[in-house]
């Protein structure tokens, strides 16, 4: 925090009242971020298969498998890209400035998808969404969290309500720009992707000043001259060893599809495993730290199997859905990015459901690794339940919709378990000297989870994909029973916490 103002003085410059009862400042990042969102997940749900899909049919015509696996490692790039975007915030231009910069570049690269194009504009376009990401997303969240005193007890529904503002752009995104994508033009949907980025700018940067006051706008570790003078240097020098290895790559054929995909896949493994071992061997780490850390280990491998299962919703079971399903059902016919719309849907629906389970239970509920045991439970059977149409009909059958729509809503079920439990159980045994770090490792899980599956993606077929959904299902419930017999044992290394 800076010397000048107090974090009591960053809230006091945010009015307190004007939005359901909260802070205004909540209105500004509730809007800017549903409409991220909903640019995030209306480009997401028809990106795959602008991908797959023939130049005839307005698509770039590469293999489904690459398309899978591009997509794969576009999504652990994006959860890698918030390490970065978290530190420019803390080190360099304050939380506000991140959020609007990474806006900018969110809405360039859906503009960039929006022009009728060959490979390199699309891959520059990643290149945009996933550095914008890195810097709106983590901060944004940040931001919410500056408006609220500490002890403020309208803190928790504030976040409630700003993750009801995730959701409902995640839900209707995939209903409007994947109607748009599918039906009438692949460019015309991200455009109405990169319009809603947009108006998600124009929203924030009219409110921010009245709004939200001071927050945002304070360098909370800024960089030291020399420190700055080093940075340059580092990121100079990062800069140009990219740029030459993607030259040279490209010149002499060992920069390819298959050797960015594994490059990205080993990183997202090293990462976080050198995270770990940087925390646990620091001196600032106490012993009391290490037996948590040491506790943290099976969650984090538990929530790298969940979302390895979860985010093939927008892989493989997107490609189930374009290939496999029968998309007439009730004189209906339906758009496989619909699909998409059915998680974030789920989980407005029961979120609060389980919240009123876990206040219900008390003392009785499921302990952390038990729950964590209970979401990958809900994950291995969402993927058995999706093999069962294969077994009953063969693969040569068009699907039933509702099989998917089960498989979703189960794997929810998984969700609701896990990453709620697992962001405040990171706060709770992260070491002090690195909480914020420690967050991120949290979401590097999903990184690794999709590092993993750009390998596992390569070996779905629809004639062995009774196989693969048992394989990786059956996986998934064995490390359940594992974690639940091992549950009492991580649970003391967890040293009083619950």
């Amino acid at each position: 925090m800076s010397d000048k103002y107090t974090r009591q003085d960053i809230v006091n410059s945010v009015p307190q009242k004007g939005f359901f009862g909260h802070p205004k400042g909540l209105f500004t990042l509730f809007t800017t971020e549903f409409w991220e969102r909903f640019s995030y997940y209306g480009m997401r749900a028809i990106l795959v298969y602008y991908m797959y899909y023939e130049l005839s049919q307005g698509g770039l015509g590469l293999d489904q498998t690459v398309a899978l696996s591009i997509m794969s490692i576009y999504g652990s790039l994006v959860y890698m890209s918030g390490i970065i975007g978290g530190w420019l915030a803390d080190r360099i231009f304050g939380t506000s400035k991140a959020v609007f910069y990474g806006g900018i570049l969110i809405m360039l690269g859906h503009i960039a998808l929006a022009i009728p194009g060959s490979l390199p504009l699309f891959f520059v376009s990643m290149v945009l969404i996933v550095l914008g990401t890195g810097l709106l997303k983590p901060n944004v969240s940040s931001v919410v969290g500056e408006i609220y005193a500490e002890n403020d007890n309208r803190r928790d529904a504030g976040f409630s309500i700003f993750y009801m503002g995730i959701n409902l752009g995640a839900f209707l995104a995939p209903l409007i720009v994947g109607t748009v994508g599918m039906k009438v033009n692949f460019h015309l949907g991200f455009s109405i992707a990169a319009v809603g980025m947009f108006l998600g700018l124009v929203l924030f940067v009219a409110t921010k000043k009245k709004n939200l006051g001071l927050a945002g706008t304070i360098v909370p570790n800024p960089l030291s001259p020399t420190e700055k003078s080093r940075t340059i240097k580092i990121f100079t020098i990062a800069a140009i060893i990219i740029a030459a290895v993607v030259y040279f790559g490209l010149e002499y054929g060992f920069l390819t599809f298959n050797s960015f995909i594994a490059t990205v896949g080993i990183f997202g493994l090293l990462i976080p495993t050198a995270y770990f071992v940087v925390m646990y061997r620091s001196k600032k780490t106490t012993e009391v730290e290490r037996s948590r850390i040491l506790a943290y280990i099976p969650l984090f491998i538990a929530s790298v199997m969940f979302w390895a299962i979860q985010e093939q919703g927008s892989t493989i079971l997107a490609a189930y859905a374009d290939t496999r399903t029968d998309l007439e059902f009730a004189g209906i016919t339906i758009s496989p990015a619909w699909f998409q719309s059915l998680n974030p849907l789920f989980i407005i629906t029961l979120a609060p459901v389980f919240a009123w389970l876990w206040v219900r239970l008390g003392s009785r509920q499921p302990s952390v690794p038990q729950k964590f045991s209970l979401g990958l439970l809900f994950a291995g059977i969402s993927f058995l339940v999706i093999l069962l149409p294969a077994y009953f009909g063969g693969t040569e059958t068009l699907v039933n919709p509702l099989w998917l729509v089960l498989s979703y809503l189960i794997v929810v079920l998984g969700e609701l378990c896990l990453s709620p439990v697992g962001l405040s159980a990171t706060t709770k045994l992260a070491p002090a000297a690195f909480s914020a770090q420690t967050m991120s490792l949290w979401f590097l899980s999903n990184a690794a989870a999709q590092a993993i599956n750009a390998q596992l993606v390569k070996f779905y077929t629809v004639e062995n994909e009774m196989m693969y959904f048992g394989l990786i299902g059956g996986a998934s419930i064995v490390l359940s029973i594992i974690l639940f017999l091992f549950a009492p044992t991580i649970q003391r290394y967890m040293r009083g916490v619950r």
